[in-house]
């Protein structure tokens, strides 16, 4: 059994910081890339940064100079550090894997977290 499970979410004001943290347990032979998704209430999922097994990241344009993604392969985990935050990224904040199990010969299966509410609000 392999689960992705988000903390660090909660309530901040406009203009503070959050950091979320997500880790992958279980019969885990290797991790490719990881991501952070988020959903606003009537909004579609939307991509908000990836980050590939060597380090590199890619961001959304609306979070670019403020997020920071980053991992540490050692523990399986990647973090989103969120600055200058706004109310726009209130939305519930998923983690992503591909992942490699112990029991499977398949590269980079798809794994979610169940999400972790941030809300930016005074």
């Amino acid at each position: 059994q392999v689960q992705l499970v988000e903390s660090g979410g909660g309530l901040v004001q406009p203009g503070g910081s959050l950091k979320l943290s997500c880790t992958a347990s279980g019969s885990i032979r290797s991790i490719a890339n990881m991501a952070w998704y988020r959903q606003a209430p009537g909004k579609q999922r939307e991509l908000v940064a990836l980050i590939t097994r060597g380090g590199d990241a890619n961001y959304a344009d609306s979070v670019k100079d403020r997020f920071t993604i980053s991992r540490d392969n050692t523990k399986n985990t990647v973090y989103l550090q969120m600055n200058i935050l706004k109310p726009e990224d209130t939305a519930v904040y998923y983690c992503y894997g591909r992942i490699t199990t112990e029991t499977t010969m398949i590269y980079g299966n798809p794994y979610w977290g169940q999400g972790t509410q941030v809300t930016v609000s005074s």
